[in-house]
């Protein structure tokens, strides 16, 4: 019998998220979990942002558990997520404003970083055009609560609908902010510390990041100490619409990953 992981043929997982301009989605998830203070201590007190070695180990891992998160076996799964909340349950970071030492699997982070996620996910697939029901949209959020148990949250704790989604984010805002101590992620990207092989492509990365920036509610931006303008989000939208299109005239075998490929012909089946 077929091993289809957490989502498998039919879900609105599979179908949105092998997209190439989810890239984007992925770097507003992370813009996301970084108005979170103790989310973003926990990083910067456990990782060397700045250091080439680390930071793209940590990437390249990060990245990794995407991928079998989304497309690998319920073992592989489980795999991951073992060693995802094993590394969580023996970290902690110190929060400068209560004076307290936290575990990086406290509930209420792991729950924004999740939440984050899902909306970022969500968001830039639908103002890229990539095809999607308000149905759909509630179904992409109800499957991710799978993808929450597998860092250690009750599936419960975390939104079913887009509506729920919305909601969550709203009571959050009060405690959102960005920390004094972190580097700005837009001026990061000016020298982004990449690997030689990588060196070529950092003349995008100022570019793509302020895309990722501008795909953020504007009380988000304004955050970040960013103009929020009705003008920013028509251009956010035009540009993902644009890429997005664009990125159909490459052959599926070169814009579409193994996985994604994969579980495009299942579904098709």
């Amino acid at each position: 019998m077929r091993d289809d992981g957490l989502f498998g043929p039919g879900s609105v997982t599979w179908r949105v998220m092998g997209e190439p301009i989810l890239l984007v989605g992925g770097l507003r998830a992370l813009l996301m979990q970084g108005l979170h203070p103790r989310a973003m201590r926990g990083v910067l007190q456990n990782s060397a942002l700045m250091n080439p070695e680390e930071a793209w180990s940590r990437f390249v891992r990060t990245t990794e558990f995407v991928r079998v998160r989304t497309y690998g076996t319920r073992a592989e799964v489980e795999r991951a997520g073992r060693r995802v909340r094993k590394i969580h349950a023996t970290l902690t970071a110190h929060d400068p404003d209560t004076g307290e030492r936290y575990r990086l699997d406290e509930p209420g982070a792991l729950r924004w970083v999740h939440v984050g996620e899902v909306d970022s996910y969500l968001s830039v697939a639908r103002r890229a055009g990539v095809p999607l029901s308000d149905e759909e949209a509630d179904r992409f959020v109800a499957e991710w609560r799978e993808a929450a148990e597998v860092v250690g949250l009750d599936r419960d704790s975390v939104p079913g609908t887009v509506a729920e989604l919305r909601d969550y984010i709203d009571a959050e805002r009060p405690g959102l902010r960005f920390v004094p101590e972190a580097a700005h992620p837009l001026r990061l990207s000016l020298n982004a510390p990449l690997p030689l092989l990588l060196t070529p492509l950092r003349p995008a990365l100022p570019a793509v990041t302020l895309l990722a920036f501008a795909t953020l509610p504007r009380w988000a931006r304004r955050l970040y100490g960013l103009p929020a303008t009705p003008v920013g989000d028509l251009w956010a939208t035009a540009t993902l619409r644009t890429l997005h299109t664009g990125l159909h005239l490459v052959p599926e075998q070169v814009r579409y990953s193994p996985a994604a490929r994969r579980a495009r012909r299942l579904s098709a089946a």
